[in-house]
């Protein structure tokens, strides 16, 4: 993975606790949930160790604005200003691809998605591309549940990935009654 030279970065609370949003010259890079803000801004610098690091407000603040929105109400369409731009491997970004395409309230297990990929054997590396993702909530990787339908590890934590679950859920039985 190329380390972009320059990271804007905003950081503000949601329910889920600390949100930091990061952005290069590509478009939005990272998207970190933490319990702090301090905590959210040293997982932004060891994501990216070779960064320089700027914060900066006025442009990242309706983007933050929006996804601080859409957690509060998942039923909403998420648009944002800038393009997704996650560093990640060939088999990462098909990963996050797929997830970006499922629904609020949807669950798939790693197995599911990895049959979706044509790779029935890689739910494993289904799991770590999850793991390795840079953008939570806009790469929905909380939708992903072990095949009996427990939750499983969340790299923001399984309290916050059923969190999500649950306001989804009831977003879309909102939607639905």
């Amino acid at each position: 993975m190329s380390t972009p030279s320059t990271i804007h970065y905003l950081t503000a609370p949601c329910p889920l606790g600390s949100l930091v949003l990061a952005t290069d010259k590509q478009g939005i890079c990272a998207l970190l949930l933490a319990d702090s803000p301090a905590a959210a801004l040293a997982e932004l610098k060891q994501r990216f160790p070779l960064a320089t690091l700027h914060s900066n407000g006025k442009g990242l603040r309706t983007d933050l604005e929006r996804v601080i929105t859409w957690v509060k109400q998942p039923s909403h369409p998420l648009q944002l200003t800038q393009p997704l731009a996650p560093q990640g491997t060939a088999f990462q970004q098909q990963v996050w691809q797929a997830l970006q395409k499922t629904r609020p309230g949807q669950r798939l297990s790693y197995q599911q998605l990895a049959e979706q990929l044509g790779k029935p054997g890689a739910s494993r590396a289904v799991a770590g591309a999850c793991a390795a993702n840079p953008l939570a909530l806009v790469i929905p990787c909380h939708r992903v549940v072990r095949s009996d339908g427990a939750l499983s590890g969340y790299r923001w934590g399984v309290a916050r990935k059923q969190a999500l679950l649950q306001a989804e859920q009831s977003a879309s039985l909102a939607q639905a009654g």
